[in-house]
Protein backbone atom coordinates (compact mmCIF):
# COMPACT_ATOMS: atom_id res chain seq x y z
CA UNK A 1 0.00 0.00 0.00
CA UNK A 2 2.80 2.41 0.86
CA UNK A 3 4.47 1.79 -2.51
CA UNK A 4 1.20 2.42 -4.32
CA UNK A 5 0.32 5.59 -2.41
CA UNK A 6 3.87 6.92 -2.68
CA UNK A 7 3.86 6.38 -6.44
CA UNK A 8 0.76 8.50 -7.03
CA UNK A 9 2.43 11.90 -7.19
CA UNK A 10 3.48 14.46 -9.81
CA UNK A 11 2.34 13.32 -13.28
CA UNK A 12 0.75 10.07 -12.09
CA UNK A 13 -2.81 9.92 -13.46
CA UNK A 14 -4.25 8.49 -10.21
CA UNK A 15 -4.52 9.81 -6.65
CA UNK A 16 -5.14 7.83 -3.47
CA UNK A 17 -8.51 8.66 -1.93
CA UNK A 18 -9.06 5.99 0.72
CA UNK A 19 -7.30 3.13 2.46
CA UNK A 20 -9.68 0.54 3.88
CA UNK A 21 -8.62 -2.24 6.24
CA UNK A 22 -10.63 -5.15 7.55
CA UNK A 23 -8.51 -5.32 10.72
CA UNK A 24 -8.43 -2.36 13.12
CA UNK A 25 -4.77 -3.02 13.96
CA UNK A 26 -3.56 -3.11 10.34
CA UNK A 27 -0.19 -1.38 10.17
CA UNK A 28 -1.06 0.27 6.88
CA UNK A 29 -3.71 2.46 8.50
CA UNK A 30 -1.22 4.63 10.34
CA UNK A 31 1.11 4.67 7.35
CA UNK A 32 -1.73 5.88 5.14
CA UNK A 33 -2.67 8.59 7.63
CA UNK A 34 0.99 9.68 7.75
CA UNK A 35 0.87 9.98 3.96
CA UNK A 36 -2.26 12.13 4.16
CA UNK A 37 -4.73 9.53 2.90
CA UNK A 38 -8.15 9.04 4.48
CA UNK A 39 -8.59 5.67 6.19
CA UNK A 40 -11.40 3.55 7.54
CA UNK A 41 -11.93 0.09 9.00
CA UNK A 42 -14.67 -2.29 7.93
CA UNK A 43 -13.91 -5.17 10.27
CA UNK A 44 -15.12 -8.49 8.90
CA UNK A 45 -15.40 -9.86 12.44
CA UNK A 46 -18.15 -7.33 13.16
CA UNK A 47 -20.48 -9.17 10.78
CA UNK A 48 -22.25 -12.51 11.01
CA UNK A 49 -21.59 -13.36 7.39
CA UNK A 50 -19.67 -12.39 4.30
CA UNK A 51 -22.71 -10.73 2.74
CA UNK A 52 -23.02 -8.28 5.64
CA UNK A 53 -19.31 -7.48 5.56
CA UNK A 54 -19.31 -6.96 1.81
CA UNK A 55 -22.44 -4.79 1.97
CA UNK A 56 -20.72 -2.50 4.49
CA UNK A 57 -17.53 -2.50 2.43
CA UNK A 58 -19.49 -1.66 -0.73
CA UNK A 59 -21.31 1.17 1.04
CA UNK A 60 -17.99 2.70 2.14
CA UNK A 61 -16.42 2.29 -1.28
CA UNK A 62 -19.45 3.83 -2.97
CA UNK A 63 -18.99 6.94 -0.78
CA UNK A 64 -15.40 7.23 -2.02
CA UNK A 65 -16.34 6.40 -5.65
CA UNK A 66 -12.95 4.97 -6.68
CA UNK A 67 -12.05 4.42 -10.32
CA UNK A 68 -9.56 1.70 -9.34
CA UNK A 69 -9.42 -0.46 -6.20
CA UNK A 70 -6.03 -1.91 -5.30
CA UNK A 71 -5.96 -4.84 -2.91
CA UNK A 72 -2.74 -5.04 -0.91
CA UNK A 73 -2.50 -7.50 1.94
CA UNK A 74 -6.27 -7.95 1.92
CA UNK A 75 -6.56 -11.64 2.76
CA UNK A 76 -10.30 -12.13 2.29
CA UNK A 77 -11.94 -14.07 -0.51
CA UNK A 78 -14.47 -11.81 -2.20
CA UNK A 79 -17.84 -13.15 -3.33
CA UNK A 80 -19.02 -13.24 -6.95
CA UNK A 81 -21.62 -10.58 -6.08
CA UNK A 82 -18.95 -8.20 -4.74
CA UNK A 83 -16.56 -8.76 -7.64
CA UNK A 84 -19.44 -8.29 -10.12
CA UNK A 85 -20.36 -4.95 -8.48
CA UNK A 86 -16.79 -3.69 -8.95
CA UNK A 87 -16.04 -5.60 -12.16
CA UNK A 88 -12.95 -4.37 -13.96
CA UNK A 89 -11.98 -1.99 -11.16
CA UNK A 90 -10.21 -4.27 -8.66
CA UNK A 91 -6.51 -5.08 -8.94
CA UNK A 92 -4.59 -7.49 -6.73
CA UNK A 93 -1.03 -8.68 -6.41
CA UNK A 94 -0.25 -12.33 -5.83
CA UNK A 95 3.12 -13.82 -4.86
CA UNK A 96 3.48 -16.32 -7.69
CA UNK A 97 3.74 -16.44 -11.43
CA UNK A 98 0.06 -17.02 -12.05
CA UNK A 99 -1.55 -19.23 -13.15
CA UNK A 100 0.83 -21.26 -10.99
CA UNK A 101 0.17 -21.51 -7.26
CA UNK A 102 -3.11 -19.79 -6.68
CA UNK A 103 -3.96 -19.37 -3.02
CA UNK A 104 -1.59 -19.60 -0.08
CA UNK A 105 1.97 -20.85 0.59
CA UNK A 106 3.17 -19.96 -2.88
CA UNK A 107 6.87 -19.65 -2.04
CA UNK A 108 7.02 -23.07 -0.37
CA UNK A 109 5.07 -24.63 -3.21
CA UNK A 110 7.42 -23.22 -5.85
CA UNK A 111 10.48 -24.50 -3.97
CA UNK A 112 8.92 -27.92 -3.34
CA UNK A 113 8.03 -28.24 -7.03
CA UNK A 114 11.65 -27.60 -8.00
CA UNK A 115 10.76 -24.51 -10.01
CA UNK A 116 13.64 -22.46 -11.33
CA UNK A 117 11.65 -19.21 -11.52
CA UNK A 118 9.24 -17.52 -9.15
CA UNK A 119 7.86 -14.03 -8.70
CA UNK A 120 4.62 -12.09 -8.48
CA UNK A 121 1.64 -11.20 -10.64
CA UNK A 122 -0.75 -8.27 -10.68
CA UNK A 123 -4.16 -9.24 -12.03
CA UNK A 124 -7.71 -8.03 -12.27
CA UNK A 125 -9.89 -9.56 -9.57
CA UNK A 126 -12.72 -11.79 -10.72
CA UNK A 127 -15.04 -14.18 -8.92
CA UNK A 128 -12.45 -16.95 -9.29
CA UNK A 129 -9.57 -16.89 -6.82
CA UNK A 130 -6.33 -15.52 -8.31
CA UNK A 131 -7.69 -16.08 -11.81
CA UNK A 132 -8.37 -12.69 -13.38
CA UNK A 133 -6.56 -11.33 -16.42
CA UNK A 134 -2.83 -10.80 -15.83
CA UNK A 135 -1.70 -7.16 -15.96
CA UNK A 136 1.93 -7.66 -15.01
CA UNK A 137 4.52 -10.12 -13.77
CA UNK A 138 7.95 -9.87 -12.22
CA UNK A 139 10.17 -12.90 -11.97
CA UNK A 140 13.42 -13.97 -10.41
CA UNK A 141 15.47 -17.12 -10.17
CA UNK A 142 15.00 -19.44 -7.19
CA UNK A 143 18.43 -19.88 -5.67
CA UNK A 144 19.87 -22.98 -4.04
CA UNK A 145 19.24 -22.71 -0.33
CA UNK A 146 16.20 -20.45 -0.69
CA UNK A 147 13.66 -21.08 2.04
CA UNK A 148 10.07 -19.87 1.74
CA UNK A 149 10.94 -16.95 4.03
CA UNK A 150 14.06 -15.99 2.07
CA UNK A 151 12.24 -16.29 -1.24
CA UNK A 152 9.37 -14.16 0.07
CA UNK A 153 11.86 -11.48 1.12
CA UNK A 154 13.45 -11.57 -2.34
CA UNK A 155 10.07 -11.31 -4.12
CA UNK A 156 8.79 -8.41 -1.98
CA UNK A 157 10.92 -5.68 -3.65
CA UNK A 158 9.63 -6.89 -7.01
CA UNK A 159 6.05 -6.55 -5.72
CA UNK A 160 6.83 -2.96 -4.67
CA UNK A 161 8.18 -2.25 -8.15
CA UNK A 162 5.56 -4.11 -10.20
CA UNK A 163 2.31 -3.02 -8.56
CA UNK A 164 2.90 0.75 -8.89
CA UNK A 165 3.99 0.27 -12.53
CA UNK A 166 0.81 -1.67 -13.31
CA UNK A 167 -1.35 0.85 -11.45
CA UNK A 168 0.11 3.70 -13.53
CA UNK A 169 -0.49 1.81 -16.77
CA UNK A 170 -4.09 0.93 -15.84
CA UNK A 171 -4.78 4.52 -14.71
CA UNK A 172 -3.51 5.68 -18.11
CA UNK A 173 -6.00 3.34 -19.77
CA UNK A 174 -3.40 0.94 -21.12
CA UNK A 175 -3.76 -2.82 -20.76
CA UNK A 176 -0.43 -4.09 -22.03
CA UNK A 177 1.17 -6.18 -19.29
CA UNK A 178 4.15 -4.87 -17.37
CA UNK A 179 6.95 -7.45 -17.37
CA UNK A 180 9.94 -7.23 -15.06
CA UNK A 181 12.66 -9.84 -15.47
CA UNK A 182 15.09 -9.96 -12.56
CA UNK A 183 16.40 -13.39 -13.53
CA UNK A 184 19.82 -11.98 -14.36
Amino acid sequence: MVSLVSSMTADHPARPILVVANKPDAGGLQRAKDLGVETCVVAHRDFDDRAGFEAALTARLELAAPDIICLAGFMRILSPAFTARWEGKILNIHPSLLPKYKGLNTHARAIEAGDQLHGCTVHRVTADLDDGPMLGQARLRILPGDTPEVLAARVLPLEHQLYPAVLRRVAEGRETPVLIDAVG
